[in-house]
């Protein structure tokens, strides 16, 4: 029998991803892929594995899973309740779930994107070069009860590694830089734009997400007469009630709403993290500061393997040890060392 895991219970937006399909906008189909790309490099940090094998996505909530084999998992983005066979597991950290076992996932408990990685990654179907569903271009589905998704062959052991996240919950403040429409917006909007909190809409998918301005929308000097031209993610729309909208991996390929700036990749996951009625707040940088920022991101992502830490603490830095149970068996000692860090 093949190596798998069993969906046994999957909330509405839990989908296979990876880093998406480049290549194919010129044909109307968007890059796609996880909204939260700086989660799938932590995951292949704490596996030992390529940041572009596919992991699970879980829009909000997760859901129930079952090993045909031993698997090596790692949990990163949204921090979501874990549970192995009802033993608490840590969040941004990497496991074992033995075979036959049952993975519980619940709701996001901060931001909104989680994401389940595997040992080998999800063994999905090639579809235009990658696995990933894009459920705007119809291509894959959300998951569902009885799925059996095939797990790639996994030749590392690395489990029990911990991985301290980088901040993007909560909201704050996101680094965009002017876009070609920019100019439309006449000095004192675009001053405006800055100096006004955000809060994050109730509408927003993969595709792109709302925010309501504290006091009044927003117009450019063109109005909504702009040429329909190529959009990508982290573009800010000003939609005809005068509010941004920020499109993500599932975005359209072209627009004709006038656009006031688009965030900077390394920003886009603060975006995404957001929850309904966090507050945002943009500022503009120059396009010198914009590459020094994703270069140092980049170097960022290619160092995450030395932040790495052991899950189990060495006992002799614990100053407590004796307050632990250490006898009880192997599953409680471990939630006892997790509860620990």
């Amino acid at each position: 029998m093949s190596r798998a895991l069993i969906v046994h219970r999957a909330g509405p937006g839990v989908t296979v991803q990876d880093l998406g399909r480049p290549g194919y906008l010129a044909y109307g189909l968007s890059r796609g892929g996880a909204a939260d790309r700086l989660a799938m490099a932590e995951g292949a940090a704490l596996l030992g594995q390529d940041e572009n094998l596919a992991a699970l996505e879980m829009a909000g909530m997760g859901g129930e899973f079952e090993a045909t084999e031993d698997l090596r998992i790692a949990l990163t983005g949204a921090p979501m309740p874990a549970s192995v066979d009802g033993a608490r597991v840590a969040w941004n950290a990497s496991h074992l779930v033995p075979k036959g076992a049952r993975l519980n996932v619940g709701a996001a408990e901060v931001g909104s994107y989680g994401y389940l990685h595997i040992g080998g990654g999800v063994d999905a179907p090639l579809v235009l070069g990658g696995r990933c569903a894009h459920l705007a271009a119809g291509i894959g589905a959300s998951l569902k009860k009885g799925d059996r998704l095939p797990v790639g062959l996994d030749c590392k052991d690395q489990i029990g590694m911990k991985i301290a996240p980088e901040e993007r919950f909560g909201g704050g403040t996101v680094r965009i830089v002017p876009s070609l429409q920019t100019e439309l917006f006449p000095e004192d909007e675009r001053a405006r734009f800055e100096m006004t909190a955000f809060h994050r809409d109730m509408r927003g998918n993969r595709m792109g997400v709302r925010f309501e301005p504290d006091g009044e929308g927003f117009v450019s000097a063109a109005g909504l007469s702009v040429l329909s031209e190529i959009i990508v993610p982290g573009d800010i729309q000003i939609t005809g009630d005068g509010t941004p909208f920020v499109l993500l991996s599932e975005c359209q390929t072209t627009g004709g709403y006038p656009r006031i700036g688009s965030v900077l990749p390394a920003d886009l996951p603060k975006v995404v993290q957001a929850r309904p009625g966090e507050i945002l707040q943009f500022v503009f940088i120059s396009l010198d500061e914009a590459v020094a920022v994703q270069q140092r991101d980049a170097e960022l992502k290619k160092s995450l393997s030395k932040r790495l830490a052991p899950l189990i603490r060495d006992p002799s830095s614990i100053s407590d040890l004796l307050s632990y149970q250490l006898i009880s068996g192997v599953t409680a000692g471990d939630d006892h060392w997790q509860s620990a860090i």
